[in-house]
């Protein structure tokens, strides 16, 4: 983490669809705090390919490494649909994660007064929503050998390859039981131990650094029994940690579960507190460029940065605050049954703060 005894450098990576114009609000609400900040854009994903014909540029990985923490949009454009594998969007932020060891997603999921109605699930139910999923990200099938081949029966067999070893599940264990402990001392492991080897693996190795943890209640539960639970009774979760693809997956669910997935943001940590910081949800081709994207996400992953990232946490609560307020005032995206354009939310955001 840093200090701000100097000026914080954020690199600002826009990315493609609705990424620049989310983005653009979490700045104007980042400037609005008068605090000493400075800001530099670079291409990323299909926005850089098709500039530079690579989707993370030298020049972007070079400012992500120089910045202090890293602002992302999305990633994402059906132009680029039938590009070479590694050409594509997609493999910018894989790139980033694995350039800058970033190993740990936080992601929150808490639902905001007002907008029970918004959420799949009974009101009673949705209330009670206040969890942290702290995901793997370096390692799994995301990672592992991946590739095409012909069987000897003349059959098409793709195949990825899910590994883990005790040292990438050591660090993230300890980032999940460190996070239950800053909330409310419980942390459920998702896992799926009866079936993979890999998962095996994963809760024998939490269960060591379980030890130096006493203050903090370690369960175990299975990915298919999460995922039911996260509908049937999520007030039951403070912190999960759980590794890529399952995290991938119950984080989305869980943002459906709080009303949209405009509402969720992330943090990815390297080891040392240097993080990237963008919302959960695609970039959405569908509605880019029409002022229809909920900021919320992006202004809120910026609240994220400050409390992770620059050590400014009274600031990271000020924008909470704002956001939970402007929603709480009846403002809302169409995502979220409103009327409410991009830049409108952000300004009622900004009138909040």
């Amino acid at each position: 983490m840093v200090t701000m005894a100097h000026s914080s450098l954020i690199a600002i990576l826009p990315g493609d669809g609705i990424g620049p114009e989310v983005t653009a609000e979490a700045r104007r609400v980042l400037e609005a705090l008068g605090l000493d900040l400075a800001f530099e854009e670079a291409p990323v994903g299909g926005a850089a390919y098709h500039q530079t014909g690579n989707p993370l540029p030298e020049a972007t990985l070079d400012l992500a490494k120089r910045a202090d923490a890293i602002l992302f949009g999305s990633v994402g454009e059906p132009s680029c649909d039938a590009l070479a594998r590694h050409l594509r969007p997609e493999q910018a932020i894989l790139g980033l994660r694995k350039e800058l060891a970033l190993f740990a997603n936080l992601r929150p999921a808490k639902l905001f007064a007002g907008l029970e109605d918004a959420s799949a699930l009974r009101p009673e139910v949705a209330r009670a929503i206040d969890l942290l999923i702290v995901r793997e990200l370096n390692g799994d099938v995301y990672f592992g050998e991946k590739g095409m081949r012909t069987t000897d029966a003349g059959l098409r067999q793709g195949y990825d390859l899910m590994s883990y070893d005790e040292g990438e599940v050591r660090r993230i264990a300890i980032a999940g039981f460190a996070a239950a402990q800053r909330r409310r001392g419980k942390l459920c492991s998702v896992d799926k131990a009866n079936v993979l080897e890999t998962s095996q693996l994963w809760r024998d190795v939490v269960i060591e650094v379980a030890a130096d943890y006493p203050d903090v209640a370690l369960s175990h539960m299975y990915v298919d029994n999460a995922a039911m639970q996260l509908v049937r009774d999520p007030g039951q979760f403070d912190v999960i940690v759980t590794g890529n693809l399952f995290g991938d997956i119950l984080s989305d669910q869980a943002s459906m579960c709080v009303g949209s997935i405009g509402l969720l943001p992330s943090a990815s940590l390297d080891e040392g507190g240097k993080g990237l910081y963008e919302p959960i949800h695609g970039s959405a081709p569908d509605i880019a460029g029409q002022g229809k994207a909920n900021p919320c996400a992006a202004i809120l992953s910026a609240a994220l940065m400050l409390r992770h990232s620059l050590g400014q946490p009274a600031a990271a609560d000020r924008i909470e605050a704002a956001v939970a307020s402007a929603l709480a005032a009846g403002h809302r995206t169409a995502d979220l049954g409103g009327t409410c354009s991009t830049k409108a939310m952000g300004d009622a955001v900004l009138a909040a703060l």
